[in-house]
């Protein structure tokens, strides 16, 4: 597990977003989904390989109120032309 892909990205991205909109620090996000309270500053930072799944977008969306499909774009995310613009 290394560096995020293009969709995983895009989630981290909307579940920090959404995290961020309803106040909830990562720590305590962490510990409400059950984790240890770096997890998901670790998910956060480019650095680590943790990687949310969709047991914890699931977990996610019921502690921020929202649809899991909140974190999802709207449409798919041309891989393909994603590997092209970041040769």
């Amino acid at each position: 597990m290394g560096k995020a892909s293009v969709i995983e990205q895009f989630v981290i991205d909307k579940v920090r977003e959404i995290r961020l909109l309803k106040e909830v620090s990562q720590a305590s996000l962490s510990i409400q989904m059950g984790l240890s309270a770096k997890f998901v500053g670790n998910v956060e930072s480019p650095n680590q390989p943790n990687k949310y799944n969709i047991n914890h977008l699931n977990k996610i969306a019921f502690i921020l109120g929202c649809s899991v499909k909140d974190f999802f774009p709207d449409v798919p995310i041309d891989i393909e032309l994603q590997k092209t613009y970041n040769k």
